[in-house]
């Protein structure tokens, strides 16, 4: 941990805790290090689900009714 780490109080369900004790005894690394691991790709994640939102953002976009009716034409429904 490093110095300029902060001190946070989590609260997990028993059988998470247990979990994360146990991985984090067979992986030789502390809870904190995983549960910040975890907290670090689920943000990247939401990044780059971000990011392609982003990149979608000008393409033409289609009624629900419309798909369903281009799915029935190509024969897909």
């Amino acid at each position: 941990m490093s110095e300029t780490s902060k001190r946070s109080t989590v609260y997990f369900d028993p059988q998470l805790h247990a979990a994360l004790r146990l991985k984090a005894a067979h992986t030789y690394c502390s809870l904190s290090d995983l549960v910040n691991d975890a907290v670090r790709a689920a943000l990247v994640e939401d990044q780059e689900d971000l990011a392609a939102f982003d990149e979608r953002a000008s393409e033409p976009t289609m009624s629900y009714e419309a798909l369903l009716d281009d799915l029935k034409a190509r024969g897909k429904l």
